[in-house]
């Protein structure tokens, strides 16, 4: 009777019963975070700018006599481009060499005086000076009078025509621009978070919206030190391994960067939370339970996010499952989401955007 009481009461097996069900947890799907190296690729809209481009000023006074070029133009290296009236100077450089002259002479004759006692030192010198400054004349003269000739400093393009023959200029006045199209480069503004991760001489393509979509190989030229207060966003110049014909500066541009490969921890976007404490995820701890983890987010890549803060490799983040879940909830997991498999090396076919 004893024993039949004691198995009547511990154990529902003898009665033919079925046993109870273990009570499940909160239903959740998870991804195992680990760190594995990225290249990612960013995408800049820019603008098509000349990096060599001259601004011609009148340095002497005068009439413009010739003046031939016009925009559009190309001009040759040395190449004369506008030329002043310089009647004036040649007369006054033709003063310079009698006056030059004639102080030679004086210099010879009290050279020979003085070699006769017949003058003093003083007198020496002052002919050697009166020399001197007049040939100092004479080649400001002469430089005065190069000045009327203006000549291509390269082999470039008009761009800008300020003046026409039979104006009288003065000097500093702006007469043409010369721009080198060999200097062609597209400009774009590049977000601190990508700066790290790129160098001159990186390979980029770019796309000139205006000759279709065609994309042109090229390499980061330079990359600007400073960044701008309002966007943090630096310059950065890329050539063209070859200009293509109908680039023109000014045109609009997208420019493709790649990022050397760099370990990143990455979790999918869905996993992020937000709320007025700022950014988080729910992670399921060592004992089956789900935690709240403050996170600081870096890139995003398609539909993963980096993680730069908050949670190491190996933290189990839930994907799936949050509505009504809560801090030290029991979880049971339905099945692991394996989610994209972007973190590898050669990940590079996704563009990336900068987390706020």
């Amino acid at each position: 009777m004893f024993s039949a009481g004691c198995q009547q009461a511990g154990d529902d097996t003898a009665t033919g019963a079925a046993p109870r069900p273990e009570r499940r947890g909160h239903l959740v799907t998870t991804v195992v975070t680990e760190r594995a190296p990225v290249s990612t690729q960013h995408e800049r809209p820019g603008t098509l700018r000349l990096r060599r481009v001259v601004r011609l000023y009148a340095e002497e006074e005068g009439r413009i006599e010739q003046l031939d070029v016009f925009e559009g133009d190309r001009v040759e290296p040395s190449e004369l481009l506008v030329r002043l009236e310089d009647d004036v100077l040649r007369a006054e450089l033709d003063k310079a060499r009698a006056t030059l002259a004639q102080e030679r002479l004086d210099l010879k004759r009290f050279q020979d005086l003085a070699a006769r006692n017949a003058a003093s030192q003083d007198d020496l010198a002052q002919a050697r000076t009166a020399l001197a400054l007049a040939e100092a004349d004479l080649k400001l003269l002469e430089l005065r009078l190069a000045d009327t000739r203006i000549t291509a400093p390269f082999a470039g393009i008009v761009t800008q025509r300020f003046a026409e023959p039979g104006d009288f200029v003065t000097k500093n006045t702006q007469l043409l621009t010369l721009a080198d199209p060999g200097s062609l480069v597209a400009e774009i503004y590049v977000s601190e978070l990508v700066l790290p991760h790129i160098s001159a001489g990186d390979p980029a393509r770019i796309r000139i919206d205006a000759l279709g979509g065609e994309r042109f190989a090229g390499e980061i030229l330079r990359i600007h030190p400073t960044l701008s207060e309002a966007n943090r966003q630096a310059r950065v110049e890329i050539r063209f391994d070859a200009i293509p014909a109908g680039a023109r500066a000014g045109q609009f541009v997208r420019a493709e960067l790649a990022t050397a490969a760099v370990a990143r921890l990455l979790v999918p976007f869905r996993a992020l939370r937000q709320d007025r404490d700022g950014q988080f995820v729910w992670v399921m701890d060592e004992d089956g339970q789900a935690a709240r983890r403050p996170v600081r987010t870096g890139l995003r890549i398609a539909d993963q996010v980096e993680i730069l803060h908050g949670i190491d490799a190996g933290a189990r983040v839930i994907t799936r499952g949050f509505l009504g879940i809560a801090e030290g909830e029991k979880l049971t997991r339905v099945d692991d989401d394996e989610g994209p498999s972007l973190a590898t090396p050669d990940a590079t076919s996704e563009a990336v955007d900068s987390m706020p």
